[in-house]
Parts: structure tokens; C-alpha cells; sequence
């Protein structure tokens, strides 16, 4: 006999307070805040490393590659392993992970000691984007997963605002080991603020071989190579930004991290045009901001050495890449419906691919005694490479989309 307790039909669970909510993705915008200062930390002090540890700036380059190549094994691998981990414990594991990795650079005796740091601290930092905008979309709700992610994501966009340039200005002014534990300081409380805000919504949906399985996918490795090599081009310039424009712009040390404030408002100006474009065109933003990063970087290469117009051609730079990078981001989560947590920590991956090469070749280029401009021409030689792999691939990527998940923004 059926009881009536259980005749009755089953309550959708109550929404999650506004409170609870506000609290945790505040907790995970200061970890996307977290990641992205101690991400770009190293290249705004990329002369104070290198005169601590008696190498050249191109050898301090190998740390930002390291982490970039941190970044790209550990995505994909750290993701897919933990498919079935708790989230908010999963979060709770990379962030201390980061944390320790950060303060064991601070405490680098040597260049070599700092590559692995580096390495290590690159390894959770795909991961913990790509959980943890799942889990600000599942406690925000299905009305505002949109809000969620983009929370999460201004964290790191502030990051470029004022944490790059804080962190660099503690840098020069103590020391550069103290702004590295100033960011281990940063982890320790977006730990604190994750175990206390982040609810823990269980394991993530998915398998490992559901995850695995996404990655049989064509066109999403297209995109992703396309993205990876185009990315390189910003970071060819944005890695030696520091060296530059002391020596070659004629700007004061002290003058840095102004330099780099201007850049990550230029960032966050892409990030608002950047949502506005891809919404309505995803590929023709994706064709028209690679081709815009290649102008800027141009411009950047011809006007250097004249002050006002180098910081307004590195604005322009900052603005077109991350209108590029919210186009590719959406591009590569269209083509991987079946596991969005794995789709977009390969974002994250593709962009330090081009972090890491982009870093790589600008800093050949100034060891072969090409000076610090040749990495901008280098960088318009990889963002256009990125284009011609957009433009040689876009009806047959588009086709397959369109069979896989119907006609819409995406179509070109």
C-alpha cells in the first residue's frame, strides 16, 4: 500500500540563498584572482629575477614557460582523473597545491629550482578554472550560470588590473620573493574562503571515460591548435613587457606596473566587446580579432620607442587578444558539449600553449641579438599563423558544429 508521504510528488530542492551564493563565488573569484596575479607575476619582474639569480631575462623566461606547460599537462590529466572527486574537496586540493608550489618559487636558491616551482604551480590552475566555473553554474542555479563563470572569470580579469601591477611594485620595491609569498598569503585565503563558502555539491557528473571520450573530437583539436598558436603571439611581447620598456621605450622601472594596470584595463575592455561579438558571430570574431592582434602587435614593433603611442599600442594589444580569447573559449565549448568541465580547462591549456611558446621564440629572438622588439614581430608571425589555421579549416569545422548542435551564434 502506498503511503501517502509517498504519493506525493517530489519537491525541487529550494534555491540556494542570494547570500550563500554572492559568498561562494566570491571565493572562487579570488582564486581566478589568485591565479591570474601570480600567472603574470613573473613576467613584471622578469629583470628583478634575473639580477637576483645572475642569469639573463631570456633564461627567466624558461619559469614562465614552465608554467605554462604546468598549466597544459595538468588541465586535461588533473580533470579527467578526478572526474568522480568531490568538487568542493577537488577545489580545495588544487588551490593548496598551488599555494605550496607559490611559496616554494619564493624560496628558489637558483633558476632551476624556480623552472620547477613554476612548473607546479602551472599543473592545478586549468583544473580549478574549468571545476570551478561548473560549480559556481551549479550553485548559482540554471537561470544564472552565465553570471557564475563570468564571476569567476573577473577575478582573473582584475587580476591584470591590480594584482599584476601590486605584486610587481612589491617586487621591485622588497624584493621579488616577497610578492611570490605575498600570492602564497592570497592562496591561503582563498582556501579559507573556499572550505567556508563553497558548498560541496558532490562529485562532478561525469566518468573518466566520458571525459576520455570527449577528446575523440576532430575539430576541437583544430580549434585548440589554432587558438595555442595564435595565443603565443601576445605572449611573445607580453612576457618581456618589463625589459622593454625600460630599454627600449625609455620608461623608469617605476613606471612598470602603470604599464601593466593599462594593460589589464585594456583586457577588461575585450573581456565586455569580446562577450558582445561572440554572442552574435563567433567565428567572424574569431577571424576579425586574430587579425586585429596582428595589426597591434605591428604597430606595437613600429612605435616602441616613442612612449604615448607604445603604452596606446599595447592597450590595443591587450584588447583584441582577450576578445580573442572569450571568442576561442566559446568556440572550444561548442565543441565540447559531452564534458564542460574538460572543455573548458582545454581553454586554459591553448592559452598557455601560447603562453609558453610565445615566451620560448620571443626570448630566441633576443638571445640571437635581434633586441627586445623582434618578439613583437614574432608575435605577429604566430597570430597570423593561428588565422591562416582558422581560415584553412572554417567550413569544414562549421559543418561539423552544425550537425553536432544545430545552427546559431557559432555559424560563420
Amino acid at each position: 500500500m502506498t503511503t501517502a508521504a509517498a504519493s506525493q510528488p517530489a519537491r525541487p530542492a529550494p534555491p540556494t540563498p542570494p547570500a550563500v551564493v554572492g559568498a561562494a563565488l566570491f571565493a572562487l573569484a579570488l582564486g581566478g584572482f589568485t591565479i591570474g596575479t601570480t600567472e603574470f607575476a613573473t613576467m613584471g619582474l622578469l629583470p628583478q629575477v634575473g639580477a637576483d639569480l645572475g642569469v639573463s631575462d631570456p633564461v627567466v623566461g624558461h619559469a614562465i614557460t614552465a608554467y605554462a606547460v604546468g598549466v597544459v599537462v595538468g588541465a586535461p590529466l588533473l580533470t579527467v582523473a578526478a572526474a568522480r572527486v568531490s568538487r568542493q574537496r577537488l577545489l580545495l586540493w588544487l588551490m593548496g597545491a598551488y599555494t605550496l608550489a607559490n611559496v616554494l618559487s619564493a624560496a628558489a636558491p637558483d633558476v632551476t629550482t624556480l623552472v620547477a616551482g613554476r612548473f607546479l604551480a602551472g599543473l592545478p590552475h586549468g583544473a580549478f578554472f574549468g571545476v570551478g566555473a561548473a560549480v559556481g553554474a551549479a550553485v548559482a542555479g540554471p537561470g544564472r550560470r552565465g553570471h557564475a563563470v563570468a564571476m569567476m572569470m573577473t577575478g582573473l580579469t582584475v587580476a591584470n588590473v591590480v594584482g599584476v601591477p601590486v605584486s610587481t611594485a612589491v617586487g621591485q620595491a622588497f624584493g621579488w620573493r616577497v610578492a611570490f609569498l605575498l600570492i602564497g598569503v592570497l592562496g591561503a585565503v582563498t582556501l579559507l574562503g573556499l572550505w567556508r563558502f563553497v558548498p560541496d555539491a558532490g562529485a562532478v557528473d561525469s566518468s573518466v571515460r566520458q571525459e576520455v571520450g570527449a577528446l575523440r573530437n576532430g575539430p576541437l583539436w583544430i580549434s585548440f591548435g589554432a587558438a595555442a598558436i595564435g595565443f603565443g603571439g601576445l605572449f611573445a611581447v607580453y612576457t618581456y613587457v618589463a625589459p622593454t620598456v625600460t630599454r627600449v621605450t625609455g620608461l623608469a622601472e617605476s613606471a612598470v606596473p602603470w604599464v601593466l594596470a593599462v594593460f589589464g584595463v585594456g583586457m577588461t575592455v575585450g573581456t565586455l566587446l569580446g562577450g558582445r561579438l561572440a554572442d552574435r558571430h563567433v567565428l567572424r570574431t574569431v577571424i576579425g580579432a586574430f587579425a586585429a592582434t596582428a595589426v597591434a602587435l605591428a604597430v606595437f614593433a613600429l612605435v616602441a620607442s616613442t612612449p604615448a603611442l607604445a603604452i596606446g599600442a599595447l592597450f590595443a594589444v591587450a584588447v583584441t587578444s582577450q576578445v580573442l580569447g572569450l571568442a576561442m573559449q566559446t568556440r572550444l565549448m561548442d565543441l565540447s558539449p559531452a564534458a564542460q568541465s574538460l572543455g573548458a580547462a582545454l581553454c586554459h591549456s591553448a592559452l598557455n600553449v601560447g603562453n609558453a611558446s610565445g615566451a620560448f621564440f620571443g626570448g630566441l629572438v633576443i638571445a640571437a641579438g635581434h633586441g627586445y622588439v623582434a618578439p613583437a614581430w614574432t608575435g605577429v608571425v604566430l597570430t597570423l599563423l593561428g588565422l591562416a589555421i582558422v581560415l584553412a579549416t572554417t567550413r569544414r569545422t562549421t559543418t561539423r558544429v552544425r550537425s553536432a548542435v544545430g545552427p546559431g551564434p557559432s555559424d560563420f
